[in-house]
């Protein structure tokens, strides 16, 4: 057994072994340690969404590149100067009346098809009524039984104001027959009104022509059910002994269109023929949207040559008012903002499409007359796409040679 009191030499070899002394970690430094981190995982976030943008960016360029249309540019070419224009114009009757019925029946018979002129008053068309001419034979008879009885009224009462004089009779049944004479008398009236009213409307029984004119469409047939007020059409008059033509002059011009001027308008179907109008009216303003005026001539249509809903060219001579161009009708935009010809603008080293609004003249089918809108430097797209749009990228290729981006 070892002596309790003995030293045990492992113990003291272990314990001459001193442990290394350990300073403890400060708190500032704990903070500064964290704000390193903090700050490396912010940069390292940063860089890392600026690099996506950046690549996001780069793939939005280039796809937009990649999509935008390719397009064919070339110069207006100068047109003669511009001392007259011509613009296109809409034909309407001078009067252009739908007829319809103001009674209910059946169609008993019509006399005028498509294509008839009809003088003022002619017999168009006959409506059967059998219900409105019974009604028409009861009001007669209550207009008659409504006499009879202010009749006898009215003797009652003037035989009572010869009697009450002598007091024969009292005061009191006087008032009262003449009281009823009165009372009778507005119920004649009223029954008088009565059949009036009805026999008017059996006089619509009758459709008359309420002008000179051409019937231009028929809608109704024997024997077919006719309503009151215009739910149907029964016939379309109008008067073409004298057409109207309705044009737009553009607001640069409109400082010209005087009333009574005398104008030249030709029509298509009557190629080499000319007409010869007169201003007779205009809108006296300009149409904010269109930025034109409103301008009617008449047209002397006595022989019949002309119709109505047709297209006409009204030619308009003025001052010289400057140089004209002339594009193929392909480079033409039309929609609802008017008249617009694609030119190619650039924007630093980016070609972009504008859409100019501008003002026609001369068409021979072919090619078109520009008015107003173009200059001499402008590059027209010569057969833009349906879907380009103001400020829309373009590839410009210029012929012979190969596409070249950003339009250089």
């Amino acid at each position: 057994m070892n002596d309790p009191s003995t030293p045990n030499p492992h113990e003291s070899a272990h314990d001459d072994i001193a442990a290394p002394d350990q300073k403890p970690i400060s708190p500032r430094m704990a903070t500064i340690g964290a704000i390193v981190l903090i700050v490396v995982a912010v940069v390292l976030a940063v860089v890392g969404i600026l690099n996506r943008k950046s690549a996001d960016t780069v793939l939005a360029d280039r796809t937009q590149e990649i999509a935008a249309p390719t397009v064919l540019t070339a110069p207006p070419k100068p047109g003669a100067p511009l001392n007259t224009f011509m613009l296109p114009g809409n034909v309407t009757a001078f009067t252009d009346a739908p007829i319809y019925a103001r009674t209910s029946g059946y169609l008993k018979k019509w006399y005028f098809d498509i294509g008839a002129r009809v003088k003022k008053g002619d017999l168009l068309a006959e409506i059967s009524t059998p219900e409105l001419d019974q009604q028409l034979a009861q009001a007669e008879s209550d207009l008659l039984t409504a006499q009879a009885t202010a009749n006898n009224a009215r003797i009652q009462a003037e035989r009572y104001t010869g009697l009450v004089k002598t007091n024969a009779v009292s005061q009191q049944d006087t008032d009262t027959y003449v009281n009823q004479a009165a009372a009778t008398a507005a119920a004649v009236r009223s029954s008088q009104a009565n059949v009036q009213r009805l026999r008017e409307m059996q006089s619509f029984e009758k459709i008359y022509a309420p002008f000179d004119g051409v019937v231009t469409a028929r809608t109704i047939d024997t024997g077919q059910l006719i309503d009151t007020g215009a739910a149907k059409e029964l016939f379309r008059l109008q008067a073409i002994q004298t057409l109207r033509v309705y044009t737009n002059v553009p607001q640069a011009f409109s400082g010209g269109v005087k009333r009574g001027m005398k104008l030249d308008v030709s029509f298509s179907e009557h190629p080499g023929k000319v007409y010869q109008g007169t201003i007779e009216r205009t809108a006296d303003a300009i149409d904010p949207t269109t930025r034109t005026l409103l301008v009617e001539i008449d047209l002397d249509n006595r022989k019949g040559e002309l119709f109505p809903g047709s297209m006409a060219q009204v030619h308009f001579k003025t001052a010289f008012l400057g140089q004209s161009y002339v594009v193929p009708i392909a480079a033409l935009i039309f929609g609802r903002e008017g008249m617009r010809v694609a030119v190619v603008v650039n924007d630093g080293s980016t070609a972009k499409a504008h859409l100019a609004p501008v003002v026609i003249g001369e068409d021979d089918g072919a090619t078109v007359q520009i008015t107003s809108g173009l200059n001499a430097n402008d590059r027209i797209i010569q057969d833009p796409p349906d879907s380009l749009i103001e400020g829309e990228k373009v590839t410009v290729v210029n012929p012979g040679t190969s596409s070249n981006a950003g339009g250089k």
